[in-house]
Order: C-alpha cells, then sequence, then structure tokens
C-alpha cells in the first residue's frame, strides 16, 4: 500500500486532482468529509464539542451550527485547540480505519487540506501539492466560487504559503492553466504512484 498526502491551497484545484486520481483507481480519503461526519447528530464527537463549548454551538436541529462554532473558535487560539483536541484524534482514527479495507496494493490517497500547517507529511510515503499561482487562486475564488475579493485574500493569507506547500512536496502538479492541462499531468503522477506501489 501506498500513502500518499494530497494537499493544495484553497483555489489551486485539489479536489478537482482527487476525483481525477479517483477515477484512475485511488483510494480516496477526504480528511474535511471525515471532520463533518465525525461530528454528525449522535456521535460522541458532537457530544464532547457541546460539552466543550455550549448548546449555543447546536442548529435548532441539533446539527453543528458551524458559523457560531467558528466564531468562537476562530476569534481564540486557545479555543480553536480545544476543538482541534477533539475532532483530530476523532478524524485520525477514522482515516485509519478506511486505510485498513483498502487493499495491499492500493494507492491511498488522504485529501488533507491543512496537511502542511499541521505539519502531517511525515505520516505519508510521499506528498502531492497541487499548485497554482496566488493570482489564479485569487481569480478561482472570486469567478467560481463566488467570494469577495477580501474574503478570498483573507482565507488564502490563513493558509500555508505557496513556498511552505512545495517544501513538503515529493510531486508538484501545476494547475495554473486549465483543466484539460491538469489530467494528463494527474495521469503521469497516478502511473508513478502505481509504480511506487507495486515496489513497495
Amino acid at each position: 500500500m501506498l500513502k500518499v498526502g494530497l494537499t493544495g491551497g484553497i483555489g489551486a484545484g485539489k479536489s478537482e486532482v482527487s476525483r481525477l486520481l479517483v477515477g484512475l483507481g485511488a483510494v480516496l480519503i477526504d480528511a474535511d468529509k471525515i471532520a463533518r461526519e465525525v461530528v454528525e447528530p449522535g456521535t460522541p464527537g458532537l457530544a464532547a464539542v457541546v460539552d466543550a463549548f455550549g448548546p449555543g454551538v447546536l442548529s435548532a436541529d441539533g446539527t453543528l451550527d458551524r458559523p457560531a462554532l467558528g466564531a468562537i473558535v476562530f476569534a481564540d487560539a486557545g479555543r480553536l485547540a480545544a476543538l482541534n483536541a477533539i475532532v483530530h484524534p476523532l478524524v485520525g482514527a477514522r482515516s485509519a480505519e478506511l486505510e485498513r479495507t483498502a487493499g495491499p496494493d492500493s494507492v491511498v490517497v488522504h485529501d488533507v487540506p491543512l496537511l502542511t500547517e499541521n505539519g502531517l507529511a511525515p505520516l505519508y510515503d510521499l506528498v502531492v501539492v497541487v499548485d497554482a499561482t496566488p493570482e489564479t487562486q485569487l481569480d478561482r475564488l472570486v469567478r467560481m466560487r463566488g467570494m469577495t475579493e477580501s474574503d478570498a485574500r483573507a482565507r488564502m493569507a490563513a493558509q500555508a504559503t505557496r513556498e511552505q506547500r512545495r517544501a513538503v512536496a515529493d510531486l508538484v502538479i501545476d494547475n495554473d492553466g486549465p483543466l484539460e492541462a491538469l489530467e494528463p499531468q494527474v495521469r503521469t503522477v497516478w502511473a508513478g504512484l502505481v509504480e511506487r506501489a507495486a515496489a513497495a
């Protein structure tokens, strides 16, 4: 089994690369998706979050009110650390569980947005970074996601720099151009990953 960490800045096109890799045969473990699952109603994760932050973080229907929780934790590093201490171990355990179900010759791609920020590169056999210039990221966030320019810039500034991400990369996929330029690169990367998995 080859464990691959996949990351990239917001708007770089990491989700598109994930989708293409799955189409080629990768087993995808999506950290963001798991982070949502572990705090769904009825989970021990949600109970722990409510215990730590109070019932004000729940919506009327009993689901987690993400904006309310965000307003608490993003204004206070200590509270954010407390939230991470609840959620990260649950995400790690669920990721490991999903990984165990993959075959021995699988290429398991962990889609981890904050891989660089959280120093997670050593957990993987290799790290693939989807890279785009800040100008391209900004354009995509404003044009395709409908963000205001100031919101997009703030989101980008909250993440690792392009240089920091490239420093942990074993492979870089350049996604500055159109989609048709991305696919051949992903196929080439995939062929290399399959080779490495077979050798392992």
